[in-house]
């Protein structure tokens, strides 16, 4: 911690000295010239330079103010200085102070302008991030008993979300998640993204079973497909999206977390998560996958696959290809598997891995692997059992703690 605050410290103050540097730099400019001019004389040629100040001033801080301190400093010291001789350099000094007053009011327009174009670009900002929030929205903390942490990594610079999908929601049938990738990635595939989710959100707290929601989700991304392609259809009126539209397709792992901890899911092309305890790491792979959603009609029997039982303190770690394909600069895959060991061992707790530590270490491991670059977009969730266990009661006994009535 101590060293974390230092080098927070040390960044802050680097920060803080760049920005002092940039304020003060036209004055600094102006000192130069003049000193120069003083050790140098040029008959006040050298003085030209001093149109530059303004120019400096709104280049660096973009403040109107420090424009027009910089011009005053700079008309300043267009003052007769030294030994000067009659007549020598009047028109040079003229025509210094001309292009200073020319490059002042230039500046000035700049500068106000420049502060018009940030502030709306600021709040361009926020409303596209409320906006993508409202598409990919943060996950609570917890959820009918079970801890949830995630984080999302999109590959077009600037965006929060991409092609990756995620989303927790406790129902009357347990806790219900899913976790998805969208053919492409960046902000074209955020359309699949938004319609898929909302969808998601709708249906699974209708359908008693994982298998009716898969089928509804089919449904929604190919009424999606459908609306994108507009009139391209097929010509048999089959409904069916042609051309590049028919190539989409979503891989998407459907998971069930019932109160007593067990786990079944619906699997279509997706990675397989990890069950993650104190100190294991281990892959869950109860079946071969089925193919990605859009591709192939989904079978006529959809049986959700039993993934087991979570324990309290236990958790599954879901993510999408991203993650796992990630390069360094020499071309070398990220090793998820190790980096997820590793991250364990550093949240680990008396009731079991923290989910939110989890998920940030593997984060920083991906970030540090890639050097920041991402061809693809990631999506890492975890769930964690954090039930406490409750003594089972025979049928028909009433808790200690309650008396019948004589």
């Amino acid at each position: 911690m101590i060293r974390t605050w230092a080098r927070g410290g040390v960044r802050a103050g680097a920060a803080h000295a760049r920005r002092a540097f940039v304020f003060v730099l036209p004055g600094l400019w102006v000192l130069g010239v003049v000193a120069w001019e003083l050790c140098r004389p040029t008959s006040g040629q050298l003085l030209q330079l001093l149109a530059a100040a303004p120019a400096i001033a709104c280049a660096g801080t973009g403040r109107r103010q420090c424009v027009l301190l910089g011009g005053v400093c700079a008309l300043l010291a267009l003052v007769p200085f030294g030994t000067v001789e009659p007549g020598t350099g009047l028109g040079t000094r003229m025509m210094t102070c001309g292009a200073i007053l020319a490059v002042i009011g230039a500046s000035y327009l700049t500068a106000g302008r420049r502060l018009r174009l940030v502030r709306e670009l600021e709040r361009t900002r926020e409303i596209a991030v409320a906006a993508q929030r409202v598409v990919l929205r943060p996950l609570p903390r917890r959820i009918d008993g079970v801890l949830l942490a995630a984080d999302h990594l999109s590959a077009s610079e600037g965006a929060e979300v991409g092609g990756d999908l995620y989303e927790v929601v406790g129902t009357r049938h347990g806790v219900r998640a899913v976790i998805g990738d969208v053919r492409g990635h960046g902000l074209e595939a955020i359309g699949t993204v938004a319609a898929m989710l909302g969808s998601f959100r709708e249906v699974v707290h209708d359908e008693p079973e994982l298998g009716d929601v898969l089928r509804r989700l089919e449904r929604s991304l190919q009424r999606h497909l459908r609306e994108r392609a507009g009139e391209g259809q097929v010509p048999g009126g089959g409904g069916e999206p042609v051309g590049r539209l028919a190539e989409e397709f979503v891989t998407l792992l459907l998971l069930q977390v019932a109160r007593d901890g067990s786990v079944t899911a619906l699997n279509c092309g997706h990675p397989w998560p990890y069950r993650v305890a104190c100190q294991a790491v281990a892959p869950v792979a109860p079946a071969d996958p089925m193919p990605p959603l859009g591709l192939f009609p989904l079978p006529e029997e959809l049986t959700a696959v039993r993934c087991g039982r979570l324990r309290p303190g236990e958790g599954l770690f879901l993510h999408t290809d991203g993650a796992a394909d990630a390069r360094d600069a020499a071309g070398e895959f990220f090793p998820l598997v190790q980096e997820l060991r590793s991250s364990v061992e550093a949240a680990a707790a008396p009731c079991g891995p923290s989910p939110a530590g989890v998920v940030g270490e593997v984060r920083k491991a991906l970030l540090r692997h890639a050097g920041g670059r991402l061809t693809d977009d990631v999506a890492l969730l975890m769930l964690s059992n954090d039930r406490v266990r409750v003594p089972a009661q025979s049928a028909g006994t009433p808790p200690p703690s309650v008396r019948l009535p004589r």
